[in-house]
């Protein structure tokens, strides 16, 4: 048994050890640029806590921590409901596995290279589809169209994700379970609200945690598709950060909005956990009461 335990040590070792040099240091690293006043070129100064006192006063981070709950109250409802309904509308059909292929297909393609051909699609001025169809999104004039054109993006790139963890979570499913409905005189409708959504709950809350935290640490659709703009109505709490640290080299403070970022990161993923295992243990109570 010592022997075994042993062994295993020895096997997470390199794991451990990956962990610790790039995770553990660069947050260790990230914490003592906090306390510095460092432009990257000059000498650093210490500051102590004066930069995150500086968080709270900051009406620009405020702003970008709005915007980025904006984003993620529009692009987290859609991603899961359209998810959901392609998942299902696609189960065990014969075009199952070439809709699943076309959608996770933009996944596939960097980011970069998929906003460049965004741009040119639907640019207003002289996009293909303002060509084509004469109709254009005023994305670089208009704060909430610039907003839903980052959303647009954002769910083209990720809905496929979606859809193939649904589509797992559907096949593990038993048939039974659905077939027992049935005999009881339940609906299609009826035994996917009462039995088949049920079961996929766990699921689609890890799609919900997992998108939260992406919406929280968003930045490289924003830098590329509206740079932020118009009137910083597309500054998410990344791009605010990329601002602060790389364009005002406040490297610093920068450091300290990163703190701030993974705060709220790791308080809404701990909300998100805790609510799960609240409903889990209400449906456990209600099962033993029964």
């Amino acid at each position: 048994m010592l022997r075994s335990q042993r062994h295993a040590r020895w096997l997470a070792l390199p794991a451990t050890a990956v962990f610790v040099l790039f995770g553990v240091v660069p947050l260790l690293t990230v914490i003592r640029y906090a306390g510095w006043r460092w432009s990257g070129v000059s000498d650093p100064t210490p500051v102590g806590f004066d930069n995150m006192v500086r968080l709270f006063g900051d009406g620009e981070l405020w702003r970008s921590l709005g915007t980025t709950a904006a984003f993620a109250g529009l692009t987290i409802p859609i991603f899961l409901v359209l998810s959901l309904m392609v998942a299902s509308a696609i189960y065990k059909t014969r075009l199952e596995r070439f809709v699943k292929a076309l959608l996770f297909a933009p996944g596939l393609v960097t980011v970069g290279g998929s906003a460049i051909a965004w741009y040119l699609l639907y640019n207003p001025d002289f996009g293909v589809v303002r060509e084509l169809t004469g109709w254009s999104l005023p994305w670089t004039t208009q704060p909430f169209a610039a907003l839903v054109y980052v959303v647009a993006f954002t769910l083209w790139q990720q809905t496929g994700y979606g859809v193939l963890v649904v589509s797992a979570a559907l096949r593990g499913i038993p048939t039974e379970v659905k077939e027992a409905a049935r005999l009881d005189g339940a609906s299609e409708p009826g035994v996917f609200r009462f039995v088949t959504l049920p079961l996929l709950r766990p699921t689609l809350t890890f799609l919900t945690i997992i998108a939260t935290v992406l919406s929280l640490q968003s930045y490289t659709a924003v830098y590329l598709l509206t740079g932020g703009g118009p009137f910083g109505s597309t500054r998410v709490l990344g791009f605010y950060l990329y601002e602060t640290a790389f364009e005002r080299f406040e490297l610093g403070y920068g450091a300290a909005i990163t703190l701030f970022v993974l705060v709220v990161t790791l308080l809404v993923a701990v909300a998100q956990a805790l609510a799960l295992r609240d409903r889990g243990v209400g449906r456990g109570a209600m099962a033993g009461d029964a």
